[in-house]
């Protein structure tokens, strides 16, 4: 039987007939793990070693942190990467509150305690990463709460101090002109794929070609997920130039965007070979008319270009909601946000204007310069 266990540290040491051992130790407190991986004796000791760690760590923060990392609710109703970055979030906080009683986490002082800290964060780290911290720390408060673990969550509801305005903030036909110039074909592909579905980078990234049959693409929103329950399916019957993009590129792999070794790609790595494109295409600050400072374009603006471009095609609201997976309310807030920053609305507007007929008096209104006279003259 094959057993995966967290916390445990791997060390190979070569003995001095020339052959290498491997040592396995408990992370948390040191202990070494005798027995191979997965035996009764390595699982007993294993064991042990965490009971070690849960008897010291009762009754504290760190306790709360371990058990709530350790719940299904944490394991199986999250995504992946949002395990990584809560553990992430939570470890930092361990270093400051690490001791706190539970108890304590029940007395209303302790907010003070908290935002006092996300005061500190925002300075060294800036504003975004502290309140993302607090966010973390209140989530898993909310679940101490849930199951019965704590009284209340003295951090709910707490007033952010970081903003995000995008407000307005979409990719012009310049920029991705500049881009497809210059950017790997491996990028040129996602930018495609991404201004084709207005899907999210997570989606496409993991994004199977099983989930393309040669019209159309079909996914469920890894963010659309809730409690465990996958999210709705998504049809995206593909442009064009989409299915031309798609039917041309060679199945090297399982998922359709790859490296250039033809391997997925991993979330990081992703990020920079997409930050290389985009300072090499001069887009990492560019300027907007009517904006006083430059700003950075970034991969995620794609999704509300896409629901623009939608838009000025003449698609209604709820057309665009099935392609991009939005509420409908959320498309309504994209539009009044984003289409400021493009005149293909208002082309079509009088475009329409000028070609109606229930319009044409209007467009044959002209000034009479004789009447003008006549009056003047009275």
């Amino acid at each position: 039987m094959r057993v995966r266990l967290k916390g445990i540290n791997t060390v190979h040491k070569r003995l001095a007939d020339g052959t290498v051992k491997i040592f396995r130790y408990h992370r948390d407190t040191g202990r070494r793990l005798d027995g191979e991986p997965g035996s009764p004796e390595f699982i007993a000791n294993y064991s042990d070693a965490e009971k070690t760690v849960s008897n010291r760590l009762a009754g504290t923060f760190n306790c709360l942190v371990r058990d709530y990392t350790l719940s299904i609710e944490f394991q199986q109703n999250l995504a992946e990467s949002t395990q990584a970055e809560y553990r992430r979030v939570l470890k930092t906080a361990e270093t400051e509150f690490g001791d706190m009683p539970i108890a304590a986490l029940n007395e209303p002082g302790v907010r003070k305690e908290f935002l006092d800290w996300r005061e500190n964060i925002a300075r060294s780290s800036g504003k975004r990463e502290a309140d993302h911290r607090l966010s973390a720390i209140s989530a898993m408060l909310s679940w101490g709460v849930d199951t019965g673990r704590l009284l209340t969550n003295h951090l709910k509801g707490f007033k952010r101090i970081y903003h995000s305005d995008r407000a307005e903030i979409i990719w012009l036909q310049d920029h991705i002109d500049a881009f497809m110039k210059v950017a790997p074909v491996e990028m040129q592909r996602a930018l495609i794929l991404a201004l084709h579905t207005g899907q999210r980078e997570s989606d496409l990234l993991r994004l199977p070609w099983s989930a393309y049959d040669g019209t159309t693409i079909r996914l469920r929103q890894q963010k659309s997920r809730r409690g465990g329950k996958l999210g709705p399916l998504i049809e995206i019957p593909c442009s064009t130039a989409l299915r031309q993009m798609l039917d041309g590129m060679e199945r090297v792999s399982p998922i359709i965007l790859t490296t250039k070794t033809d391997r997925p790609f991993k979330k990081r790595y992703f990020l920079r070979c997409w930050t290389r494109a985009m300072k090499k295409a001069g887009l990492e600050s560019v300027q907007f008319p009517n904006f006083d400072k430059r700003v950075k374009l970034h991969f995620h603006d794609l999704r509300g270009t896409t629901v623009t471009l939608f838009s000025e095609s003449g698609s209604n609201t709820q057309q665009i909601a099935t392609i991009t997976g939005h509420s409908l309310k959320t498309v309504h807030q994209i539009l009044e946000r984003y289409l400021a920053r493009t005149k293909g609305l208002a082309e079509q507007a009088i475009l329409n204007f000028e070609n109606s007929p229930r319009t044409k008096f209007a467009n044959q209104l002209q000034t009479d310069a004789s009447l003008g006279t006549n009056a003047n003259k009275k």
